[in-house]
């Protein structure tokens, strides 16, 4: 789904299980940053690209699977970090495998560098791109994978030649 003329693209920003917790639950993983900041971040990048965020959490994977069914026929990509649902929630992965659009996998922390339980990922086969480990720089991040996927936001310029160590 992507914008009617006029309208600007709508990307939905889904937060699972306990993710409003940030800020207070284990800041050496997480960090110290709030849930409402890394929206903020978002929102900023979104903004900043010509696109409208929209913020979703819930400890309910029945209420992220209705956001995904609604977000089919209006928003242009999902990113989502589904916290803990990432390595069960097999009925959020169902619905975003019948999403169309891109779908951007969000985590703060590296979960391949965490308790074997968490290396496994049942969203990762329905995402488009994911990213990981890079804390609260990853919120903006993903809003502009989603951009790029979109076609929404050109490609960066090219880097400076590197100098030969002749």
């Amino acid at each position: 789904m992507t914008a009617t003329p006029g309208q600007q693209p709508i990307v939905l920003l889904l937060s699972g299980p306990n993710l409003e917790l940030l800020g207070q639950r284990q800041p050496l993983i997480y960090g110290t940053s709030t849930l409402s900041d890394h929206v903020a971040a978002a929102t900023q990048e979104a903004s900043r690209l010509g696109m409208v965020l929209e913020h979703l959490q819930s400890d309910s994977e029945s209420v992220l699977v209705e956001a995904v069914h609604g977000a089919r026929t209006r928003c242009a990509a999902i990113v989502v970090n589904g916290a803990a649902l990432t390595h069960y929630g097999w009925s959020l992965h169902d619905a975003l495998a019948a999403y169309d659009g891109p779908v951007v996998e969000l985590h703060i922390s590296n979960p391949n560098l965490r308790e074997p339980w968490r290396h496994t990922s049942v969203l990762a086969p329905v995402a488009t791109a994911s990213i990981a480990g890079l804390g609260g720089h990853g919120y903006p991040l993903a809003v502009l994978a989603a951009a790029r996927l979109l076609g929404l936001d050109p490609a960066p310029a090219p880097a400076p030649p590197v100098a030969s160590a002749e």
